[in-house]
């Protein structure tokens, strides 16, 4: 399955995809990276594993459909099959979201559907809640709100701030971006009635990623 993933910054889960696309046994590859920065520092990261990446900028178009439809173009013609958000910091019309229906997915750094948005581990945090995690869904019209594939959690210690949690979750997020993308290429996923079933593997929807680090 070609993939186009699309980022805003860093990179790390294209990292992670990476990685897992060096597998001969991978069933998906990286066709296309597209960053809306043309600074973000995934563009390196692309380069160096010797991706086909381009920079679409956002603001050198006169709204978001133009924008996208440029996106759309991109991709169609890399021939990409599945659409990776990976930290990809831009608001989706319903255009492009039901233009690539069942066919983008996005990595969430929360539990959803709590803390949807934006500074998810400050705001799990002040919650007093005692697990945060990840979640891997369909991208829907709806921030945040579409179809949840996979999700995993890691406990929140009575020393953590946000940076540490962040660091954590993250290593979550990289195991299940790759599962997920995994288990569409090789086609058991389906979606009835704006739910995921994973063909015989559901138990392994949930990830714990525990900690050895000791609460005060």
């Amino acid at each position: 399955m070609k993939l186009g993933v699309l980022i805003s910054g860093r990179g790390s889960n294209l990292q992670a995809l990476i990685d897992a696309c060096a597998n001969p046994d991978f069933p998906a590859e990286i066709a296309l990276v597209i960053s809306n920065r043309p600074d973000a520092a995934g563009l390196e990261r692309a380069i160096k594993a010797r991706l086909n990446s381009q920079t679409i900028d956002h603001k050198a178009f006169k709204d978001r459909e133009s924008f996208e439809d440029e996106l759309t173009n991109a991709l169609q013609n890399a021939g990409v099959e599945l659409v990776c958000l990976a930290g990809f910091m831009r608001v989706l019309t319903p255009k492009f979201t039901e233009r690539w229906a069942g066919k983008a997915i996005n990595i969430h750094p929360s539990l959803l559907p709590s803390f949807p948005g934006l500074h998810t581990h400050e705001r799990a945090i002040e919650a007093g809640c005692r697990f945060a995690g990840a979640t891997v869904h369909f991208v829907s019209a709806e921030m945040d709100e579409g179809p949840i594939i996979i999700q995993a959690t890691t406990p929140i210690l009575a020393n953590d701030d946000a940076n540490s949690l962040a660091d954590r979750v993250l290593q979550a997020e990289h195991e299940i971006y790759v599962r997920a993308v995994r288990w569409i290429a090789e086609g058991k996923i389906l979606i009835k009635n704006g739910s995921v079933s994973i063909e015989g593997i559901e138990d392994e929807a949930s990830y714990y990623l525990p900690t050895t680090k000791r609460s005060v």
